[in-house]
């Protein structure tokens, strides 16, 4: 019900914007800035509809242009999915986080972590389709090895910050509600994460075992 809200597109929006007085440019080293301009020239996007915005909402917003232009569409996710089958089959659904706390997350981020995911989504960019695709194919076919190694272990490398701050942090926030659905009498509980929730050490999988 929360991610059909139309409210939710704007309670992101605001929490994006910047109310310091600063710009994007601010926050970002000279290679990072020159990379977001040229990936906005290509785009044909104004680089000036992107300066009042934090870094962490404009790689998002690379994020999901980069898979809408490989013909993914962010309606057809599998999250969104699920949730229309349960309620067809009038089966109870719950979220593992509120939409309030995924943007608190975001939000909450330091500059260094917010900085690290721009430059994440604009390297995703630079590896162009081929790379997207593989680790789409990989998913549909749950090659859970390759998605580590092209995926998570590539971020948990590069991006130690912001891989224990999107994937563990959660995780482990997860763990207790989840601990407590598999409990004897709870029935039987269908769970629905992104792929990277579910791979290594750090996954949800294994801190369950």
């Amino acid at each position: 019900e929360e991610m059909n809200s139309p409210a939710l597109p704007m309670q992101m929006a605001q929490a994006a914007l910047r109310r310091d007085g600063s710009q994007l440019k601010d926050d970002l080293d000279a290679a990072t800035w020159e990379r977001l301009q040229a990936w906005a020239q290509a785009n044909n996007m104004p680089i000036q509809s992107l300066g009042g915005l934090k870094p962490w909402f404009v790689g998002l917003t690379i994020s999901v242009a980069q898979m809408t232009r490989l013909g993914l569409d962010p309606q057809a996710g599998l999250d969104r999915y699920m949730m229309d089958l349960a309620a067809k089959a009038e089966k109870p659904a719950g979220g593992l986080e509120t939409a309030a706390s995924q943007i608190s997350m975001l939000d909450g981020m330091g500059v260094d972590e917010q900085r690290q995911m721009l430059r994440e989504a604009l390297e995703q960019v630079d590896k162009g389709d081929t790379q997207s695709r593989a680790l789409h194919d990989a998913w549909r076919r749950g090659d859970a090895t390759m998605l580590w190694q092209d995926m998570a272990g590539q971020m948990k490398r590069q991006y130690p910050g912001l891989y224990r701050r999107i994937n563990v942090e959660r995780n482990d926030a997860w763990l207790a509600p989840l601990q407590q659905r598999l409990q004897a009498g709870q029935g039987t509980t269908l769970v629905v994460v992104g792929a990277l929730h579910l791979l290594g050490a750090d996954g949800v999988v294994e801190k369950l075992r």
